[in-house]
């Protein structure tokens, strides 16, 4: 599914250069469960990023489904985020002033999908996460657990084969930090591929695999 294959993204930082990912390969199979670990500053994020089509790569090729990433315009990037790829972050990014079933609902709209199926599809996933009853409430007036949940909620509204997680734990506490892996080890025994940056080894070692980035290199650590 994930094919990267000497992936460099560099940056100019005054005079000189910032390898944020130096020479990458990383081959991810449908349905693996993937944790990627790291110190501050390694890299973690630029990888999430590439893999996620926020960014693109200066050398080296990335492949999603067989698909040669690199060629693809903005447009046809967003297309694929929007289809193929659920984004679950650290901070939530929910929109404020829209309740917690709009928020879901707002992928579907970028696709067009019609009213009635997308009430359908929003009340199917607030189920999934166990906030039915929440649905009609602002981001402010749920928990920091509850917001992470909603934010689930909209990555698997559009029915994603991919959910990338950077840090989806990093600002809850140990029992809301379970809720939450909980959930996504069951979109993964669904079928699902995940992967998931985490500075929490107790969560990197509940994915089948771990991915240590250092200096923008990769090196798969045995669990």
């Amino acid at each position: 599914m994930i094919d990267l294959k000497n992936v460099s993204r560099i940056y100019q930082v005054g005079s000189g250069k910032v390898y944020a990912l130096d020479k990458a390969t990383l081959h991810v199979d449908k349905g693996e469960f993937v944790s990627i670990t790291g110190p501050s500053g390694s890299g973690k994020s630029t990888l999430m990023n590439i893999i996620g089509c926020l960014d693109t790569a200066d050398s080296g090729t990335y492949l999603l489904d067989d698909i040669p990433i690199e060629d693809y315009t903005e447009t046809e990037l967003a297309k694929i985020r929007n289809r193929k790829i659920g984004f679950v972050f650290q901070n939530f990014n929910l929109i404020n002033k829209l309740t917690a079933e709009e928020n879901v609902e707002l992928p579907l709209i970028y696709r067009g999908v019609g009213k009635a199926e997308r009430k359908s599809r929003v009340s199917e996933a607030l189920e999934r996460v166990n906030l039915t009853n929440w649905s009609r409430h602002l981001p402010s007036e749920l928990s920091g657990g509850q917001q992470q949940r909603v934010a689930i909620a909209r990555a698997i509204i559009t029915r994603p084969s991919l959910i990338l997680g950077d840090e989806p734990t990093g600002n809850l506490d140990s029992k809301t930090t379970d809720e939450i892996m909980r959930i996504f080890r069951e979109l993964h025994q669904q079928g699902n591929t995940i992967m998931l940056i985490t500075h929490d080894r107790a969560i990197a070692e509940q994915a089948s695999r771990i991915i240590h980035i250092r200096d923008g290199k990769l090196s798969e650590v045995r669990i």
